[in-house]
């Protein structure tokens, strides 16, 4: 399992993944699942991936070959005109490799199953986020559906729906989301520590804002305890309910 989360704000864009797979409860191990690709002064694009590894890995082997190819004969992901082109590219991708590896019973299709988050901004066009389905289809971020998630969602959902706002600064978006991934992470033993994140500013073209978040990191630390304590002065604070 995996926890991956994209962001719209009104300033741009913020993208964050876990980095943990797992194949049984005594076999983890770290893999990337943020990639991205870029033309200065003209496009950015990040992909977060959840699901079947060998498929999200096939798919983005294929998209970096296809983006060295020629245009004419096999358009890649650098030469998309929008980002809505880009999103239909991965998705048609992303069914290609499930096709290709899913065997012809119907209960394997789940089993090589993926999710993919594909967000950026392409010149000509607004920053923006799409969530791309195993079948091929996805929808695009709005105003009513700011962000994506996918993987184990459920326990990073809350703090998301409650304290999101589109004016936030990238500081107090990458602090909320922070806390959602820490929650996950203390609910779910498939979602872990290190976490990849990376912000991207309207109309900059640049992926290059990114960090890696260890598990000794000293803000995550104190984030991390503090949100604990204010949960529990939070509650104590609410009035009791007799019966």
């Amino acid at each position: 399992m995996t926890y991956c989360v994209g962001l719209r704000l009104n300033k741009g864009l913020v993208f964050m993944a876990d980095t943990r797979t797992n194949a049984g409860v005594d076999n983890f191990s770290t893999t990337r699942k943020m990639f991205s690709w870029s033309i200065p002064g003209e496009r950015a694009i990040t992909i977060m991936t959840a699901g079947n590894l060998a498929t999200t890995q096939a798919m983005i082997s294929l998209l970096n070959e296809r983006s060295e190819a020629v245009a004419d004969r096999d358009p890649g992901i650098l030469n998309q005109p929008t980002m809505f082109q880009v999103a239909r590219l991965v998705g048609a991708t992303l069914k290609e490799v499930i096709a290709y590896s899913t065997p012809s019973s119907p209960s394997a299709a789940d089993q090589f199953g993926a999710s993919v988050i594909v967000g950026g901004q392409i010149k000509g066009g607004k920053p923006t986020i799409f969530l791309v389905y195993p079948e091929g289809n996805f929808i695009e971020v709005s105003a009513d559906s700011p962000f994506f998630q996918i993987g184990e969602t459920k326990y990073g959902k809350p703090i998301l729906v409650r304290a999101y706002d589109a004016d936030l600064a990238f500081e107090d978006a990458l602090k909320l989301l922070i806390v959602s991934f820490d929650s996950t992470v203390k609910s779910n033993l498939s979602v872990g520590l290190p976490f990849d994140l990376q912000v991207y500013e309207s109309d900059s073209y640049d992926v290059d804002r990114t960090a890696r978040i260890e598990t000794d990191d000293p803000v995550y630390k104190r984030i991390s305890s503090r949100w604990g304590d204010a949960l529990k002065n939070a509650l104590d604070q609410l009035p009791p309910y007799e019966i």
